[in-house]
């Protein structure tokens, strides 16, 4: 058995969103989502087994040392180490430590990225050996349901047919097709209420059902576009779909409104670059910061015209990534240096 995994798993966007769910607990959803795996924005976590029943533990790995994790993704963290244990009948320990890099709980699906390395790197250090499909469906059961398509690159759908708890699958490698995701951060901080919470007020948004009978038809207009690699087919349904994301969360009871001012002007500065012949469309998770999707001929313009904005605290330059990847070295041994 290994002693200790350390793991890489990235954080994605989706284009057509997963906003709320019949079950939250276990993260089932009520529609298909399909997102675009990222390189840049990822979770690097290390997992390292201790002796029989020994308690877990959970670390933030920081420049300056180790911090002992609290709050709700401590408790989170410890249920899915639990969970991760049942299915690999063990009672080891597990001690975790993490770090991301970019900023967390600020609508960059660090969860997503969070839980997938989670479920990879306990696994790997248990030395309990996993298909993707079962990596997934076990990531999703952390109660992130965007964990469950950061097992994958490239272009994922989630879940894969009809039944609400079956696991991702990708649609496509990220070497189909080349995109960009210039992320626009105007919140550097955790946003005022989570997902979680979202994800439950859904529902009484007068304009929830409307948007279910909508799925369907962008979700295969996504697949195609992705398919035919065209993203003035890919760019329309996105940014709607992203808008009524937000609609809801304005509409819904209690309102949540994720946007700040900055947020309108970097909408109002993808709009203005179309009209200036520029391939760029935005998007937006549940937070403040704005996903702009564009091509690689775009991307530098793209970057130049957003960085300026009023607000804007500042870019990270991703783009579509190949999923999870076992690294070498340890967090807790850089910790000590």
């Amino acid at each position: 058995m290994s002693n200790e995994y350390t793991v890489s798993a990235p954080a994605n966007i989706a284009f057509i969103k997963y906003w709320g769910a019949t079950d939250l607990e276990r993260a089932i959803p009520c529609n298909a989502s399909i997102s675009m795996t990222l390189r840049e924005c990822v979770s690097r976590t290390t997992v390292r087994v201790l002796a029989p029943g020994a308690p877990d533990e959970v670390w933030h790995a920081t420049d300056g040392g180790m911090t002992p994790a609290d709050g709700a993704f401590r408790d989170r963290a410890l249920a899915h180490l639990e969970r991760l244990r049942g299915w690999a009948k063990t009672d080891r320990g597990l001690a975790v430590a993490t770090r991301n890099s970019f900023p967390a709980a600020a609508g960059i699906a660090s969860s997503a990225s969070g839980f997938a390395a989670l479920t990879v790197a306990a696994l790997g250090a248990l030395g309990v050996e996993a298909t993707t499909q079962e990596l997934s469906v076990l990531a999703r059961r952390s109660g992130s349901g965007s964990a469950s398509r950061s097992v994958m690159g490239g272009y994922v759908q989630w879940p894969d047919g009809d039944d609400p708890e079956a696991p991702a699958r990708q649609l496509a490698p990220a070497s189909h097709w080349d995109l960009r995701d210039v992320v626009v951060l105007v919140q550097i901080g955790p946003k005022g209420v989570s997902s979680l919470d979202g994800h439950r007020r859904a529902t009484s948004s007068p304009h929830y059902e409307r948007r279910q009978a909508l799925i369907p038809d962008r979700l295969a207009a996504v697949r195609a576009a992705i398919e035919a690699r065209d993203l003035e087919r890919l760019g329309p349904v996105i940014e709607e779909d992203a808008i009524e994301l937000h609609l809801i969360a304005m509409s819904s009871t209690p309102s949540i409104f994720y946007w700040r001012p900055a947020t309108l002007r970097v909408l109002e500065a993808v709009r203005r670059m179309r009209h200036c012949g520029i391939e760029a469309w935005s998007t937006m998770d549940a937070g403040a910061n704005v996903h702009v999707i564009c091509t690689p001929q775009a991307e530098a313009e793209v970057v130049a015209e957003l960085e300026q904005l009023d607000g804007v605290h500042g870019v990270i330059r991703d783009g579509v990534g190949n999923g999870p990847e076992p690294i070498r070295g340890s967090l807790f041994e850089e910790s000590r240096s």
